[in-house]
C-alpha cells in the first residue's frame, strides 16, 4: 500500500475491461484501497454539523458543506460514503446537491458508495436498483447498502444491476446498532443465524471472483467478536470508528482472517474538523495511517479514540 497522499484514480475514470464495460466495483475497490488507504469517509450533514461549520441549516449550507468536504478529499480518499436520508431531508434542492457531490467526487477519482439501505420487493426494489445502479442515472454510484430482511433474493434486482453497470452492493448483515440484533442474531432454519445466512448468500455471489467480489457485507466495527464466517471474499463495510466508539485498533478482534478486505468507515470523527480543508485532509490521512499500521501489524493505532 503506498502512501496516503497518492492521487491516481480509482473512480469514475478507472480504465475499463477493454469492452467498453466498467472494471467490476470488486477489482476498483482493491485498487482503491491499496492505493488511497483503506478507509472510507462517511458525508454525514447533520443539523449540528452545519451549525458547527458555521453554516445555516438549509440548501446553501448543504452545498457549502458537502463540496467542502468533496473538495479536500475526494483526490485522496478511496471511498465516500453520502447519507442520502441527510440530503433528501431537504427535498429536490438537497438531492441536487447530492447528484452534483457525487458526480464531483468520482471525477476526481473517488469511488462513491451510497448509504440509502434500499429493499423492497419486485418492481419497487428494481426502481431502487435503477436509481443508483443504472449508468444513465444522475445518482449512479459505484455502490449501494441494501437491506436483505424481505429475503436475500428481494435483492436481486439490485445485484443484476450492479453486476450489469460494473457497480457494487453492500448488504447490511451485523450492524452496530443494539435492535439489530433481534433480527440479525435470530436463529433461522437450519440453525444458522439469520446474519449468517445472509453472509453465506454473499460468499456465493462472490465465488470465485478475483482479485475481490463486489457484493459486501456491512459489519459494525463495534460489535467485538461477531460469531459468524466473514469469509465473503467481498468487501466489509466497518461503521462505527470514530464518533461511535471504536477505534481501528478494535478491527482484528472483529473481522480476524478476514482484515484485508475490511473498509473502515469513519464519519463525525473526520468532519469534525471542517470548514478548514487542510485539517479535514489530515484527520484522513491520520486514519488511513493508523488502519494501515493495524491491517500490516507495524505498530499501535496511537492518537485515535472514539468521540
Amino acid at each position: 500500500m503506498t502512501g496516503s497522499s497518492g492521487t491516481t484514480p480509482t473512480g469514475a475514470g478507472a480504465p475499463g475491461t477493454g469492452s467498453g464495460q466498467q472494471e467490476p466495483f470488486g477489482a476498483r475497490l482493491r485498487r482503491a484501497m491499496d492505493t488511497r488507504g483503506q478507509l472510507c469517509v462517511g458525508i454525514d450533514p447533520h443539523a449540528r454539523l452545519l451549525t458547527d461549520w458555521g453554516l445555516p441549516d438549509d440548501p446553501g449550507g448543504l452545498e457549502r458543506f458537502t463540496m467542502t468536504v468533496v473538495d479536500a478529499l475526494a483526490e485522496h480518499t478511496a471511498v465516500f460514503k453520502p447519507q442520502s436520508a441527510f440530503f433528501e431531508r431537504f427535498g429536490s434542492r438537497g438531492v441536487a446537491v447530492l447528484e452534483k457531490a457525487v458526480a464531483r467526487a468520482r471525477a476526481a477519482g473517488a469511488l462513491v458508495l451510497m448509504d440509502a439501505k434500499r429493499g423492497d420487493i419486485g418492481s419497487t426494489m428494481a426502481a431502487y436498483a435503477a436509481t443508483y445502479l443504472d449508468k444513465d442515472s444522475p445518482l449512479f454510484c459505484d455502490a449501494v447498502t441494501v437491506s436483505p430482511y424481505l429475503g436475500f433474493e428481494s435483492l436481486r434486482p439490485a445485484l443484476d444491476a450492479a453486476a450489469v453497470s460494473g457497480a457494487g452492493v453492500f448488504v447490511l448483515a451485523l450492524t452496530s446498532n443494539p435492535e439489530g440484533a433481534q433480527v440479525q442474531r435470530a436463529t433461522a432454519a437450519g440453525g444458522r443465524s439469520v446474519a449468517q445466512v445472509m453472509l453465506d448468500a454473499i460468499a456465493a455471489e462472490n465465488e470465485g471472483v478475483r482479485p475481490l467480489g463486489s457484493v459486501g457485507a456491512v459489519v459494525g466495527a463495534t460489535l467485538g467478536e461477531v460469531g459468524a464466517d466473514l469469509a465473503v471474499n467481498g468487501p466489509l463495510l466497518a461503521p462505527g470508528v470514530g464518533a461511535q466508539g471504536a477505534t481501528p485498533a478494535d478491527l482484528p478482534a472483529v473481522f480476524g482472517a478476514a482484515l484485508p478486505n475490511v473498509l473502515p468507515s469513519v464519519s463525525r470523527d473526520v468532519l469534525r474538523h471542517g470548514p478548514d480543508a487542510g485539517a479535514l485532509l489530515k484527520s484522513v490521512r491520520d486514519y488511513v495511517d493508523h488502519v494501515r499500521a493495524v491491517m500490516t501489524g507495524t505498530g499501535e493505532s496511537r492518537g485515535i479514540t472514539g468521540r
